[in-house]
């Protein structure tokens, strides 16, 4: 089994928000013929399906980002995944608009749901695909993650959205070192 975690936080103000960059790559994702609808456990939601004849998970903890470890420390505890099988989306900062990221395992970069994850998991050594929302102006961080995709952006963003879920594909299909190779260049 291949568990695909998307941040983000939930509640309808904060859809198609920058931070909820993850619920939107799992929720297409989820769009793919076999996947059931999502429904509530791990104090997330949660919908499986086969990909290639693995079982996946798509998870999206809904206890706020900042506190997304406990609900994926559930998931990882009751179906016993290796670290390797975890693959967490999330939105970058750090990265130009719709740029993606593959890491096989790295720091949490100041990202507080991914620092949440490390601590819930006492590891570093998970998956995790970063997906380039801007830099914040030098004041507004918090304001610049909640906010909404100017609509100059949204075609980048739609189409960085659609890339990352082809490469969620792959990552389950060839693994980790495959992504790295053809989305990190």
């Amino acid at each position: 089994m291949k568990v695909v975690v998307g941040l983000g936080n939930p509640g309808r103000k904060y859809d198609a928000t920058r931070h909820n960059i993850g619920f939107a790559v799992v929720d297409a994702f989820a769009e793919a013929p076999g996947f059931g609808s999502f429904q509530s456990k791990f104090d997330a939601e949660v919908a499986d399906g086969l990909v290639g004849g693995e079982k996946i998970l798509l998870v999206k903890p809904m206890t706020f980002m900042n506190l997304s470890g406990r609900s994926v420390r559930q998931v990882a505890d009751f179906y016993q995944v290796e670290k390797e099988d975890l693959l967490v989306v999330c939105d970058d900062i750090n990265l130009p608009l719709g740029r993606l990221r593959f890491r096989a395992k790295g720091s949490h970069g100041g990202h507080n749901g991914l620092r949440d994850i490390q601590n819930h998991l006492g590891s570093t050594d998970y998956p995790r695909l970063r997906i380039g929302v801007d830099a914040p102006p030098e004041d507004g961080c918090v304001d610049h993650v909640l906010g909404r995709f100017r609509p100059t952006e949204k075609p980048v963003i739609e189409e960085a959205t659609r890339d990352a879920v082809q490469g969620v594909d792959l990552w389950i299909r060839q693994g980790i070192g495959v992504c790295m190779n053809q989305y990190n260049g």
